[in-house]
């Protein structure tokens, strides 16, 4: 972490973040504009929002007060701005004196014949690289989870979603059970990253967003399970239980397919239903 110490680069930071944000509109990143919307732009607390970080903590940094600042912190602002290589650059030059660490990899790409099958599927699916960043979706996904294309592309992460979403929060009748189970999974993962960035940084964002996450990724807790049987309520149809599988995708060692099958016939019909009005 660095110290902002110098009062001329705390103003320039200061402006150009302003400058930025109301650069930003509502649209682009997935909120709505309304009638009454005086701020150009986006608000504070909507970029605090979007980042995953605390209001009064981005209002700080934004006006430029002598604070500490994480690249982890950094990043999330970045994200939250839709801030391009150019723009992050200068501002981890403001903040920290220094440049940026190297960008993630690129998003690995899903084949025509994938998307094909997972648009076939009746039940609700989605593709996720081994960092838990969902990368494609089918129809039944959107439907049961939020529509992903709603969202940035770096905030397509169920890890994060689990942890940082109201939404998901309240989607998930056992979300400590649940929570605490995923998080037990996602451990694998990251012990088979060995060390990479965009593992590193999505923990430290977490670590900053969510007290729940804070408190229990230093457990050490493990699970190797791939399937199971999990409740999710969903705000038309109710309560539903699934059970979750997941699979490699061959010739991509990176993705992995996830399919949520209705444990009773029933609701499996209900979720068919609402996909295609007047099925039977």
């Amino acid at each position: 972490m660095v110290t902002l110490t110098r009062s001329g680069a705390r103003r320039a930071l200061s402006d150009f973040v302003r400058d930025r944000r109301a650069r930003t509109r509502p649209e682009d990143v997935g909120l709505v504009s309304g009638a009454r919307r005086r701020t150009p732009g986006l608000r504070r607390e909507e970029v605090a929002q979007l980042a995953g970080v605390g209001v009064t903590w981005y209002t700080w940094f934004e006006q430029g007060r002598d604070i500490q600042v994480s690249t982890h912190f950094l990043e999330c602002v970045c994200r939250a701005l839709s801030l391009d290589a150019v723009e992050r650059a200068h501002l981890f030059t403001l903040a920290q004196h220094r440049p940026p660490p190297h960008a993630p990899a690129e998003v690995p790409v899903v084949s025509g014949a994938v998307r094909a099958m997972l648009n076939s599927l009746p039940n609700p699916a989605y593709i996720k690289t081994s960092r838990w960043d969902v990368v494609a979706w089918n129809a039944a996904a959107a439907a049961m989870f939020g529509d992903y294309a709603l969202l940035p592309p770096e905030r397509r992460n169920t890890l994060r979603l689990v942890f940082t979403d109201p939404a998901y929060r309240r989607m998930m009748p056992d979300w400590e059970e649940d929570a605490r189970r995923v998080l037990a999974k996602f451990r694998l993962d990251h012990g088979r990253a060995h060390g990479d960035p965009g593992f590193e940084a999505l923990i430290g964002e977490l670590r900053e967003a969510s007290p729940e996450f804070r408190r229990w990724w230093p457990l050490l807790d493990v699970s190797g399970r791939g399937e199971g049987v999990k409740r999710l309520r969903h705000e038309a149809l109710g309560l539903i239980e699934f059970e979750h599988t997941a699979f490699a995708v061959e010739g991509a060692p990176d993705l992995r397919l996830v399919v949520y099958t209705p444990v009773l016939d029933t609701d499996r019909l209900r979720l068919r239903q609402l996909l295609e009005p007047g099925a039977s």
